[in-house]
């Protein structure tokens, strides 16, 4: 139950940060590029990394605690993080194709998806 608390704390802190920060930048940047969710997304895959990667050489991060930051805080900031964080994953193992074939799918599926999202949306 803790972990489920903690995830929806943190998915809520989360979310507050993708306005805040995503806000800020196209404040900065301009809207002409998405700069910022670029900024979120690069900033999340920074951070999963980090994370995990503390998380499996410490004890100083609980399980739950983990979960809050990556399934809940990174979830509402962006999804992109845990993509980065699996191809660099496969990458270390070696597995090239594998990651290859990781991130051609999931852009082609997402702007497929993302495409259809749009089409449905403008046929209701």
């Amino acid at each position: 139950m803790l972990t489920i608390v903690a995830i929806a704390l943190f998915g809520a802190l989360g979310c507050l940060a993708r306005y805040l920060l995503s806000g800020w930048v196209h404040d900065l940047a301009g809207r002409g590029f998405p700069y910022g969710t670029l900024a979120v997304n690069v900033a999340g895959a920074f951070l999963i990394g980090l994370i995990m990667e503390f998380g499996l050489r410490t004890t100083l991060i609980s399980q739950e605690l983990r979960a809050g930051l990556t399934i809940g805080f990174l979830g509402g900031l962006t999804t992109f993080s845990t993509f980065s964080y699996e191809t660099f994953r496969l990458l270390e193992d070696g597995e090239f194709v594998t990651a290859a074939v990781n991130v051609l799918a999931s852009v082609l599926v997402c702007l497929t998806c993302t495409w259809g999202g749009i089409m449905t949306a403008r046929h209701l």
